[in-house]
């Protein structure tokens, strides 16, 4: 649905079983997305083996992990598994690097995630484009003589940068090609996030959870309790939105408690309007080109879609898609 640099994304969580992701990659790339992307959050399937099985039943959209982060999986394997992706999607592939989110349990050293993103990069580039003269950096090291040792499609893949943090949004003024601003769905921020970046050629990218049903209200109800878990920890990063913290805090409670529903209960409107995606097919369309009109570059729609997901999916593609290029074909 490219018109004019917009473009539109399918953003798929990795809780399915085998076989359920391609039939919705292939809806998605008939309605006209530009991107099918699976996530890789922690205790979910690892991002690959859904992302390879896009890979072959699709043919056109644009593929990769939104994103990978070099603690809990190296850059050398990293490379790895994008140079496998990108030959099995015939040169489609992009890579997204993050920091990673949820992982404090795990023990992991996290420190000075912007050095450690550069390395995977400066890696990643290096395997790829088969320079086997080594590389010692300050977390993260290649043994000179060292590298990949199967075919590789291209000896480059476009960079995809997930951050709100403006040391990171730098480098992706940098090295990137798009930076993807996780949990939002927030026009105000992206003004915020170009003058971080310091590079107008950089896409931004508003990916969020989204719920559309021909009942909005119904849509919005399911959208409150998917938001809950994500708004705790991204609300804190929203510059531009200001949450009272006892506020955040009874909603932490109440989902750490597992009461999801309760605490999608204390969510306003115009608070879920910042974080998610939600409504009738009208709905969703307005806020999207508000999106737009404020500078993003791509839209992710995001788990879980709609109840169930498969209608979401399809709503998407047949009324969201269709009336979001009528717009922006008659502009």
């Amino acid at each position: 649905m490219t018109h004019g640099g917009r473009e539109l994304g399918l953003g798929l969580q990795t809780d399915k079983a085998p076989g359920e992701y391609g039939p919705l990659a292939q809806l998605a790339e008939h309605a006209g997305f530009d991107v099918v992307t699976t996530f890789n959050d922690l205790w979910f399937q690892p991002a690959l083996p859904a992302l390879l099985e896009v890979a072959r039943t699709t043919t056109r959209v644009r593929i990769g992990p939104s994103c990978l982060n070099p603690f809990t999986v190296h850059p050398v394997e990293i490379a790895g598994q994008i140079a496998a992706l990108d030959a099995a999607s015939n040169g489609r592939a992009f890579l997204g690097l993050a920091r990673g989110t949820w992982l404090e349990p795990l023990g992991l050293d996290q420190s000075d995630p912007v050095t450690a993103i550069r390395e995977t990069w400066e890696i990643v580039c290096r395997l790829l484009a088969g320079d086997g003269s080594g590389f010692t950096g300050r977390r993260f090291s290649l043994p000179q003589g060292q590298r990949l040792r199967f075919p590789v499609l291209r000896d480059e893949v476009p960079l995809l940068v997930g951050t709100w943090a403006p040391r990171l949004s730098a480098f992706a003024g940098e090295e990137a090609q798009e930076l993807k601003v996780g949990g939002s769905a927030n026009p105000d921020v992206v003004p915020v996030m170009r003058e971080r970046i310091g590079n107008p050629d950089v896409r931004i990218v508003l990916g969020a959870v989204t719920v559309v049903d021909e009942d909005g209200r119904r849509a919005r109800k399911i959208a409150r309790r998917e938001v809950a878990m994500y708004l705790a920890v991204v609300a804190e990063l929203d510059p531009t939105v200001s949450l009272d913290p006892e506020l955040i805090a009874r909603i932490r409670a109440l989902v750490a408690g597992g009461d999801d529903e309760g605490a999608g209960a204390l969510i306003s409107d115009d608070v879920l309007d910042r974080f998610a995606f939600a409504g009738s097919p009208e709905q969703i369309v307005a806020h999207v080109e508000a999106a737009f009109d404020a500078g993003a570059g791509r839209v992710d729609f995001g788990t879980p879609h709609g109840a169930p997901e498969l209608r979401g999916v399809e709503l998407l593609c047949a009324e969201v898609l269709p009336r979001l290029r009528s717009a922006v074909t008659a502009d």
